[in-house]
């Protein structure tokens, strides 16, 4: 298999300190981690909507407001969890800044494409299954009853609750008190009766309006804790299996918004578990290692589209922009109770031995072995495997640059030695790993 760091004499006690101090506790991670659907699918919808301020909170707004919906007409327990899902999911297809600030418009047109884009998206992971379906159509016209079908198939009730709830969400303007804008949304929701929105709907809908409270709740600050409060059947603890099958749907959101890193998150993942694996580390800590390469770079769910596919130099401003993710990585995977080892090895892959990464500034022992790893593997990957602009570097400039930045104090020397003297099988991993990545990108950009 290699040598191990602690089979060439380094010292196991000071370089584990850190990650034994913060390793998840072994049976714990065999159930799964106890990790919340909830959480999961919350924190998601969270990181899409800071693109911009203008978009704060739209995605949880829209999930409150058609699980309300959805208990008014009297759905069952179980079609409100798939509601609330969609809700927090919905506009998951959409990449661009200026698409999404043009959904906030309440007469829309031409918005099925990132519709279908959240619908394959989604589709991906089990638990979400019917969620998907919910977004694929979530845009249809109720059309006087036409909107029973799209394209020969069959339009979900919940998708028409969705529709209802999202137009019913843009109608509020933020900085304004709500209650006096109770009035003007109704009329808009009103006057496209039938024709855009089901009249049984929007009935329920007025039912809702009336009552202060609900306003109260879609507009709270606490929007989370309002969601998150409601007893739906089905917000549940995740499966191992789950919860694997929805990390890879986070890569395919993170890497599939840019033809730059279409296969680079899972490519982490498979050579950051590889590497902690011939490290030495458990079975238990190799599997949170997978998790922490599949969902370290999830931050960059709220970095624009425009800065990440830009082909010239960034400014400073937009490099500020960029160096936010590791942070939001942080924020996003620590909100998903259960997870604190993976948030903690995630958000630190830009920290350096000599303080002057970010954005945390840690140095030395302070990052935790976790860390170190993912960030020599994260470093790796981005020189091995293909880009655009250039093909995967050979062995010996990939070997030179990380052995380059270790003696620069950039990446751990330990782990960058381990990966030299087991390169030829960790590169392996990483490129099966990518290669059926590759694949599925092509199938989705065809689809």
């Amino acid at each position: 298999r290699g040598t191990t760091l602690f089979q060439k004499g380094f010292p196991r006690k000071t370089f584990m300190r850190t990650a034994v101090e913060n390793r998840p506790m072994a049976p714990r991670h065999a159930q799964g981690m106890n990790v919340s659907l909830f959480d999961i699918v919350m924190g998601m919808g969270k990181a899409v909507d800071w693109l911009d301020s203008a978009l704060a909170d739209h995605h949880a707004r829209v999930a409150c407001v058609a699980e309300s919906i959805a208990a008014e007409v009297g759905l069952s327990a179980q079609d409100r969890t798939h509601v609330l899902c969609a809700g927090l999911l919905h506009d998951i297809g959409a990449f661009s800044v200026k698409d999404r600030l043009e959904f906030l418009k309440f007469d829309l047109e031409g918005a099925e494409a990132h519709a279908e884009m959240g619908h394959r998206l989604v589709g991906s992971v089990g638990p979400l299954e019917q969620a998907a379906k919910l977004i694929r159509f979530h845009h249809t016209p109720w059309g006087d009853g036409r909107g029973h079908e799209r394209v020969g198939d069959e339009v979900p009730f919940g998708s028409h609750v969705l529709h209802l709830a999202d137009r019913a969400t843009v109608g509020v303007k933020s900085g304004k008190e709500v209650l006096s804008q109770v009035e003007g949304i109704m009329k808009l929701i009103l006057d496209r009766k039938g024709k855009v929105f089901k009249p049984d709907l929007v009935e329920a809908f007025r039912s809702l309006a009336a009552k202060e409270a609900f306003w109260f709740e879609v507009t709270s600050p606490e929007i989370g804790s309002v969601l998150a409060d409601r007893s739906v059947a089905g917000i549940s603890r995740m499966q191992p299996t789950d919860l694997e099958g929805m990390s890879e749907l986070f890569c395919k959101i993170i890497d599939f918004r840019s033809r730059f890193t279409a296969t680079h998150s899972r490519g982490v993942a498979a050579a950051a578990e590889r590497l902690s694996a011939v490290a030495g580390l458990s079975a238990e800590e190799c599997g949170t290692m997978k998790l922490a390469g599949y969902l370290h770079d999830i931050g960059k769910l709220a970095i624009p589209i425009e800065i990440l596919d830009k082909p010239g130099a960034l400014t400073r401003e937009e490099w500020n922009v960029v160096k936010r993710h590791p942070f939001l990585t942080h924020r996003i995977i620590k909100g998903m109770g259960g997870l604190e080892t993976v948030a903690s090895w995630a958000s630190q892959h830009h920290e350096r031995l000599d303080g002057l990464g970010y954005p945390f500034h840690l140095k030395g022992e302070e990052i935790p072995l976790g860390a170190r790893i993912l960030s020599v593997a994260d470093v790796f990957t981005a020189l091995a495997e293909d880009r655009p602009y250039r093909k995967a570097l050979p062995q010996e400039s990939v070997l030179r640059i990380l052995l380059d930045m270790a003696r620069e104090s950039c990446l751990d020397p330990e782990v960058a030695t381990l990966l030299a003297d087991n390169y030829e099988e960790i590169n392996f991993v990483r490129q099966m790993k990518q290669e059926r990545a590759k694949d599925e990108y092509r199938v989705f950009l065809q689809g």
